[in-house]
């Protein structure tokens, strides 16, 4: 009997027209490290009395499909990320490179279908009417570059048989933490050690009463762009700007030797006053717990600009 292992395990991803309804083509291969979407159905105790000390069969819960997908920040496969975090980009360019701008707050965002694969069992299991809640990554001076994506999916189908077909690959262009930047008000920050990124859509759940037990559908809340950089204590300018409470803007950059880009720019930033402590001898450490907001002369939050060979998402 073969066993299941997870360096065989395949995904694949298309965006729907209908939601909860994968289409019939059109997936394409995504890159993944880890995953833990899926779905869970518990069991509630029975709570009857009379029966004697052992318990009645117990009932059914809600059925709950989510999870979280771990994956690389590349030139290409992230853009399906991107588009099902923040919408169809807005494209530009007549011949490649292409500059894929996607911004923040729009009221409707594509839904999409997974499917993950173990050949060996054999185990296909589609999740249709997927969602992004949340994008999270963070920026460091080395490891391996990777996002994590939170997905809000309406649903589960398990099969023996795939229901992709052959679905269509990519290139892969990773990049990594010694690609990136980061500016404030377009000058670099000195003494940046450690960055970390959040996009939430804040997806509300219409959790109404089916025969399936499937969620009707989930709707984006106020959006949030949140974060925190950790830097050297050297001066007092982040601080300073704190204590004043104006905005900056924030980009957060990482450039290939190839051309390719990925930008993103949170337009209206602003700090919090954070506690400086002296913890030893060592050097002092300060962290800026961001958050970003609407700004007025951009009219939206923030702005994520990807360069690349691809002409369309």
């Amino acid at each position: 009997m073969a066993r299941a292992q997870g360096a065989r395990a395949q995904m694949a991803l298309a965006f729907e027209t209908t939601y909860g309804t994968p289409p019939a083509s059109g997936f394409t291969k995504m890159p993944f490290a880890s995953t833990t979407l899926g779905a869970e159905q518990p069991l509630q105790t029975s709570e009857l009395l009379g029966y004697g000390r052992d318990p009645q069969a117990p009932i059914k819960d809600a059925v709950t499909a989510d999870g979280n997908v771990v994956v690389p920040i590349d030139a290409e496969a992230f853009g399906f990320w991107l588009k099902a975090c923040f919408g169809e980009p807005a494209t530009t360019g007549a011949d490649a490179p292409y500059t894929h701008a996607f911004h923040s707050g729009n009221w409707t965002l594509p839904s999409f279908s997974i499917e993950t694969g173990m050949p060996e069992v054999p185990r296909y299991a589609m999740y249709a009417g997927c969602m992004v809640d949340s994008l999270n990554w963070q920026m460091a001076r080395s490891g391996l570059l990777t996002a994590t994506a939170s997905i809000v999916a309406q649903g589960e189908t398990i099969s023996s048989t795939t229901s992709v077909g052959t679905p269509a690959s990519i290139t892969l262009k990773r990049f990594g933490h010694f690609n990136g930047a980061i500016t404030r008000n377009g000058g670099n920050i000195g003494n940046v050690v450690s960055a970390d990124i959040t996009y939430a859509n804040n997806l509300d759940r219409i959790e109404t009463i089916r025969a399936d037990g499937k969620i009707d559908g989930a709707d984006p809340s106020i959006a949030a762009l949140t974060g925190n950089v950790v830097v050297r204590f050297a001066d007092q300018s982040l601080v300073t700007q704190a204590i004043n409470g104006e905005p900056c803007a924030l980009e957060f950059s990482y450039t290939l030797a190839s051309g390719e880009t990925l930008t993103l720019t949170a337009h209206a930033v602003y700090l919090p006053r954070p506690r400086i402590e002296i913890a030893g001898p060592q050097g002092v450490q300060a962290t800026f717990d961001w958050q970003a907001a609407s700004d007025p002369v951009v009219g939206r939050m923030c702005t994520v600009s990807l360069v690349n060979d691809r002409e369309t998402y």
